[in-house]
């Protein structure tokens, strides 16, 4: 398939931009630390593959059909995440320590926001538009394809985990952690709405 070395660039750069669920696992990875957010990353993978599967096989032809139920589910996300964006610009402020209890999101939670979130559909109608074929079976293809994307996607959402962890070792004082809470909330913001307005 010649088109698997630009599927894979595409995916990369898709899954590594930051995007409301990477700001969200960044966050979680420096509040509980990667063992408790790996789940979250495998559940945001998942079902990342599995819109992207959706609407290779058939979703994405009913979406360019209603248009307006696509609007929808672009608008319906957009606010879940700015009323998560809100809840974190005000949440209280908790020590960051590896005996934190993971209590918000949770690997359904990830798989979720991934459903909803306007960056994940876009990206699953670029696939359509840009790596679809004609000459192979179109459920075969999809599935090849799907698999790419996991593949590179995990190792990316981890790498922000990552990134979230090492922030954890500058945030020393309850007044850094509300000011990481608050540069998140304001990036997940932001990012849902310029997903939605791009």
């Amino acid at each position: 398939m010649p088109n698997l070395l630009p599927f894979a660039l595409f995916a990369f750069v898709a899954s590594i931009t930051p995007g409301p669920t990477n700001i969200l696992i960044l966050g979680h990875g420096a509040r509980f630390g990667l063992r408790a957010t790996l789940p979250l990353v495998l559940g945001a993978c998942l079902s990342a593959t599995l819109v992207l599967l959706l609407v290779g096989v058939g979703l994405g032809e009913v979406l360019l059909t209603y248009p307006r139920v696509q609007q929808l589910m672009t608008w319906l996300g957009v606010a879940w995440l700015t009323w998560l964006g809100w809840q974190l610009l005000h949440a209280g402020v908790t020590p960051l320590t590896s005996t934190a209890q993971p209590r918000d999101l949770g690997p359904l939670g990830a798989a979720l926001l991934q459903a909803i979130n306007p960056k994940v559909w876009l990206m699953a109608m670029a696939v359509i538009g840009l790596f679809n074929s004609a000459d192979a079976d179109p459920l075969q293809h999809m599935l090849k394809l799907s698999l790419l994307f996991l593949l590179i996607a995990l190792p990316c959402m981890t790498t922000w985990a990552l990134m979230g962890v090492g922030s954890a070792r500058l945030l020393r004082s309850p007044q850094q952690v509300r000011r990481l809470n608050q540069l998140l909330a304001l990036l997940l913001i932001a990012s849902a709405w310029l997903a939605a307005l791009g």
